[in-house]
Formats: structure tokens, sequence, C-alpha cells
């Protein structure tokens, strides 16, 4: 143990005999608040109380509903496949395991599908490398860890052809999903005992990231009001919440609400996160799917002067109908690239090759895919699973954008009384529908204890399976 008198040596010197002695840096100290400031370090927890970290209650629903053979309306992902261009590029991919030009993405765009299946059956007639003799392969392989370069690069494309947005592909670092763009962006710039402000309800894994990397949730309470058909938040809770805060997480459109944040709202986000130095972390996956006229905001373009403060998160995921490839991308301030790949090489290493391929072709669909198709592919079964729920008793405020229904059983006579978790379940059991508690998505407020969010991202048949089962409950 070094005493007080002991010569002063660096952080880093300090962390290298941490890890090389494989002891805590605590260890070194006589008490913690000796311990030396070291930006972007892993120290031990601090006497804050430390955020639960479990077990997706969702993916658990998920697997409960197959035990009891119940239409699975619980987990958001699609049970219908990708667009068959972006398919065949990953086949391509695998099979081949080499590019075929020195622009693939020109190439993926300009394919047609019976280009890319002729291709791919040729690939299929060729003889098997199978060791007897000398092939090369690339693209099963490791690529760099931030992601392939085109790769990049058509992401980079993407956000101009969408939003008109200059992004350099130095500061987009390809991802593990969604998923691990948020965890990455979390560490990157936040360490130990700092305070995160959410808003709730929230996605789970928010809080359970926080929990992993000893970061402080603060709740912002989203609350329904039913006669303007809206989620509203109290400023001067945002307000007190936002100050002290190093990161705030920023969902739009909103899971499990629906809620799309209208661009003067995340003005008044973006203001109190300047003046009190807050970083914005957004999670995008549902940008293409807002309703009644609403319209996504990318903060860097929206508000220039944010651009440094805002990590954006996405994925191809949802809007690609492709949760299993777990690709996803963020865009990072330049100041803050070099943190965030070294973060995302260690914790992932780097997200898969062959997806990242056939995210080529993905980014470089036509235009209207992500204008025309996106923004109504799941409106019609938001529309009819909401009345069937209506039907039966639930309240619902229709969502302006992602694809959930966060419904209010007080008025179902069969669930009333009930527990969110034992509501959930008697859907489960006894009516054939799996949905999610509502209080999984609450870290402060007790709003929860009454809502079962439903995902409507199902196949129309699953979701008319869903609606008749939902009968039941209108007798009862």
């Amino acid at each position: 143990m070094i005493s007080f008198l002991a010569p002063k040596r660096s952080a880093a010197a300090l962390l290298t005999q941490a890890i090389t002695s494989r002891t805590s840096l605590t260890g070194l100290f006589s008490t913690r608040s000796d311990m030396p400031s070291i930006p972007g370090s892993v120290l031990e927890p601090t006497s804050s109380p430390r955020p639960k970290v479990q077990e997706s209650v969702i993916r658990k629903m998920t697997r409960l509903a197959a035990q009891y053979d119940a239409v699975n309306l619980s987990q958001g992902f699609p049970n219908e496949p990708p667009p068959r261009k972006v398919r065949l590029a990953l086949a391509q991919a695998v099979l081949s395991g080499n590019v075929c030009s020195d622009d693939e993405g020109s190439r993926l765009k300009e394919s047609t599908e019976n280009d890319l299946t002729e291709s791919l059956l040729r690939l299929l007639r060729e003889p098997s490398a199978d060791g007897l003799k000398s092939s090369t392969d690339e693209l099963n392989q490791y690529s760099p860890p931030m992601g392939r370069l085109d790769a990049r690069r058509a992401v980079s494309q993407y956000y101009q052809r969408l939003y008109g947005y200059c992004v350099s592909e130095d500061d987009i670092t390809l991802t593990l999903g969604a998923t691990e763009a948020c965890a990455t962006a979390l560490r990157t710039v936040g360490s130990p005992g700092d305070k995160v402000v959410l808003f709730e309800p929230f996605h789970e894994l928010y809080p359970s990231q926080c929990g992993i990397f000893y970061l402080d949730p603060v709740f912002v309470t989203l609350r329904p009001c039913y006669e303007k058909g809206t989620w509203n938040y109290d400023e001067k809770e945002l307000s007190d919440a936002i100050r002290g805060a190093k990161a705030l997480i920023l969902n739009t459109p909103h899971n499990p609400t629906g809620k799309v944040f209208r661009e003067e709202d995340i003005k008044k986000i973006v203001e109190l996160c300047i003046e009190n130095e807050v970083y914005i972390i957004t999670d995008e996956i549902y940008e293409h799917m807002c309703y009644s006229g609403t319209k996504h905001t990318l903060i860097p373009k929206a508000f220039p002067d944010a651009a440094k403060w805002t990590l954006v998160c996405n994925s191809l995921g949802k809007s690609a109908s492709a949760t299993g490839w777990r690709l996803g991308w963020c865009l990072h301030p330049p100041h803050l690239s070099d943190t965030y790949r070294g973060v995302h090489d260690q914790l992932v290493a780097m997200a898969p090759h062959p997806m990242q391929y056939a995210s080529l072709a993905y980014l470089n669909l036509p235009i209207e895919y992500f204008k025309e198709v996106l923004p109504v592919r799941y409106l019609h079964r938001l529309q009819i699973l909401a009345e069937a729920l209506q039907n039966a008793g639930f309240g619902v405020i229709f969502p302006e954008g992602s694809y959930y229904l966060f419904a209010d059983y007080r008025n179902v006579e069969a669930l009333k009384s009930l527990s969110p978790m034992d509501a959930a379940m008697y859907l489960m059991k006894e009516v054939g529908v799996a949905s999610v508690p509502g209080d999984n998505f609450y870290g402060k407020s007790l709003d929860g204890e009454h809502f079962l969010r439903f995902a409507a991202c199902r196949s129309m048949t699953d979701i008319e399976k869903a609606i008749e089962k939902l009968k039941v409950l209108n007798a009862k």
C-alpha cells in the first residue's frame, strides 16, 4: 500500500500496477478519497446504490410465449425476412468470402436481385475449396475493429442522402447492434458514480448498462395525457435531473410509449444539455417509423452546436427486419472517436464481418424504402391491434412512432386487480397472447403498475390471431 509520503506517481503508472498485480485501484490507496481521477478507467463501484443488472424480462416473456404456445407480442422483433437483396448480399459474403469489385456499394446498388442470384448460383457450382487447393477468404474473418471502410462510408452517405448531414467515416464505428453502440457510448463518456438521465418508461437495457458501468440513473417520467393523445414530461423535473449529470439517453421514436420527441422539445433538451455540459446519447432504431405527420429529428443536423455533445446510436435491426444480425453503428464527435473505438474494441472486437458487407446493400436501398415503405409497414397492424385492445377495455394512446402499444389495463375486468407480471401471465396462459409487464419499464414512478406492452411488429397472421384471442376479454 502506498503511504501519503510516497513519491507521487502518474495515474497511468498506478493503473498499470493495478492491472499487472491483479489488484483493484482502491487497494493502492489508504482511503478511497486518496484515489486520483483517471478518466476512462475502470474503478470499483461508488457508494451510490448500484442499479440492478439482471436478465432481460422482455426476452424471458418470449421464452414463456414458446412454452405456453402463446402469440408472441412481447419482444419487439419482426418475424418477417429482411429485403431479398440484402439477404442475397449476405449469402454472397459468406459463400464467396471476397469482394467482387473496388466499389461494392455501387455494384450492389446497381445489381438486380436476379444478378445477385445468378452470382450465387455460379458460386455454388464452383468446386469446393475444402483444403485440397488454395483459397483466400476475407469476409468471414476479422474486419478492422471499427468496421470496414466501405461500410462506414455507406453509413456516412446514408446520412447525407436522408438528412443532408455530413459525417466523416472516421467518426463512425460499426457496432454489435445499437445495444453495444449505446453501452460503448456510456462507457466512453461516463465514469463510476456519474449520473445518467433516462426518460421513463425506458427500454430495460439502459439502467442495466448503467449498472454494469457503475453509473447512477436519474429518471424523468413521461406521463400519459389521454385527452391530447400524448406523453409529456415535467420541464422542471428534467432540468433538475440534468443538473450535475454526465449524459442523457434520448430514445425517439420512443419505446414503449411511441412518443416522437418534436423538434421544439428536443431544442429545450439540447439547450439544457449544452448549458450543463451533458452528453446526449440517442437511440434512433425506429427513426423511419413515424406516423401522423411526425418527423424524426437528427440532433447534430438540426442543432449543430450540439454535435460535439451528441453520440448517435442506430442499427439496421428493426428497419431491415434483421434483428439477429447484430449490426449497428455510432456517430461520435471527433474528440471522442479514439476512446469510443478503444472501448468498442475491448468489449466486442468488431461487428460481424459478413453483416457489415451486407449492410452495403441495405444502406443503398432506394430512398423510397426508408421514406415510403417503413413509415407505413406497421401502421395498419398497430391500428387493428389498438382497436382490439380498446374493445377489451384497455386504455391506449395511439403511438406517434415505433411499433409498440403501451396499454393501461385498469378497466379490463379480468386483469384490473392483478400486478403487471400476473396480468401478463394471465394473458399468456388463459388468453394465449404474450406481452411485457409495464413495471419493467420504470425505475422511479409506480405508473407502470397498470400497463402492459404489446409489439405490433409480428406478421399480419400473428396479429390477427392475437386479435381473435383477445376477444375472450370482451365478455369478462
